[in-house]
């Protein structure tokens, strides 16, 4: 019987819900694509947008800082030491404040919200993924205390 641990899981979701975001924007995009030709499809990127990749974005930053808060209490590694989850946190809260303006941009037909949000897509799974290129920060050492004689 395999042994799953809640980590792993966490992370898996995680991965989940964000390649679910990525691969919908570029489906959204086609979409939009489309909508100045053809009057059944209008709206419809928006719509998608909120519906989907909004979520799949809100729950990939959410399953994020549960797994930051778990390695924090349960594991007692300082995940904040490590210099591209800075890198990656600043550029997932760009992402999702993207994802939170789009769909009021495809609706009036703008996608610069929409493309920015691929670039800090693409940016941030490139963050992650060479994160052993970023170094890591050395934790403080306890400050010596003198004691009186």
């Amino acid at each position: 019987m395999p042994d799953f641990d809640a980590l792993s899981l966490m992370k898996w979701i995680h991965f989940v819900c964000a390649a679910v975001g990525g691969g919908g924007i570029i489906m959204v995009l086609l979409i939009s694509g489309f909508e100045d030709s053809r009057e059944d499809l209008r709206g419809l990127a928006a719509t998608l947008w909120a519906k989907v990749i909004r979520w799949a974005f809100r729950l990939a930053v959410l399953m994020g800082l549960v797994i930051v808060g778990w390695m924090q209490a349960r594991q007692k590694v300082n995940p904040f030491l490590q210099n591209w989850l800075w890198i990656k946190l600043v550029l997932a809260l760009g992402l999702l404040a993207c994802a939170e303006m789009a769909p009021k941009a495809l609706a009036t037909g703008k996608r610069g919200a929409a493309l920015l949000a691929i670039l800090l897509f693409l940016l941030t799974s490139f963050v992650v993924f060479t994160k052993t290129a970023y170094g890591f920060r050395m934790p403080k050492a306890p400050a010596a205390t003198v004691s009186a004689q």
